[in-house]
């Protein structure tokens, strides 16, 4: 491991962590490094506009180039390319946001989202890490993943994100079973209170679940008892359908 490149890493995470600007000294003790340490490398980061500082207080943020990586990124992944008609048919015959998400790490990172067709005011998603336990785009990969995955999630500690968190290896398991069972994930206020949504697993030429497509919006709309079924055949019809363009030979795929 080159040290240099490690640190640089490590300030650029943890500027992006949370919303606000750090400073040297912020960043000095945060994490584990000595001042001028830290100064040098964002000055290299800021001379390559990985990171900015802010003119009043002197603090920094992440750059503009960033966001020119990430869309290349963005660009190159074959799941978003394939699921960008699916989506926005998606969101126009239900009327709801649509995510599409795949795996990192413990959570889901949403790669493209579609807004809900009104006019309300909207926040764009791509980009965020959503749990892998608590919502619909997460169970519905987690539960075609191998049980040692989903033992190893158990076991390093599941949040309890509201009051109708899964967090136990029994309640998680049971709710995995009936993803499989119905093809599909329900999230009922799991992640966020008042949000529910439904996700259906995408799965790639050699079968395995690579991510997942889905609604989300007010439960109360979303899981509405005479719509929740329209709802997920939708769901169903564009996760077989950008699978199918990958290249999966069955759906499911697990």
């Amino acid at each position: 491991m080159i040290q240099s490149v490690d640190r640089a890493i490590r300030i650029l995470k943890a500027l992006g962590e949370r919303p606000g600007r750090l400073g040297v000294s912020d960043l000095s003790k945060r994490l584990g490094l000595a001042k001028g340490t830290v100064h040098g490398l964002l000055r290299t980061l800021q001379d390559h506009g990985l990171v900015e500082q802010h003119a009043d207080s002197d603090k920094y943020q992440l750059g503009p180039e960033l966001l020119q990586l990430g869309n290349s990124y963005l660009d190159l992944n074959e799941l978003r390319s394939r699921g960008l008609a699916w989506s926005e048919l998606l969101a126009t015959r239900v009327g709801e946001a649509v995510r599409v998400g795949v795996p990192h790490g413990d959570a889901m990172l949403v790669i493209h989202h579609v807004f809900r067709p009104d006019s309300s005011l909207q926040i764009l998603e791509v980009g965020a890490l959503l749990p892998l336990h608590a919502t619909a785009l997460g169970k519905a990969v987690l539960a075609y993943l191998e049980p040692a995955d989903v033992d190893e999630l158990v076991a390093d500690g599941l949040p309890k994100l509201t009051g109708r968190t899964h967090v136990t290896s029994a309640a998680l398991r049971r709710e995995l079973a009936a993803v499989r069972d119905r093809g599909y994930a329900v999230e009922r206020e799991e992640a966020v209170l008042g949000e529910g949504g439904l996700a259906a697993p995408i799965f790639d030429r050699t079968s395995a679940p690579v991510g997942a497509i889905g609604v989300a919006g007010p439960r109360e709309r979303v899981l509405r008892k005479a719509r929740e079924a329209t709802v997920a055949a939708a769901v169903l019809e564009a996760a077989r359908g950008i699978s199918r363009d990958l290249g999966a030979p069955r759906w499911p795929g697990g």
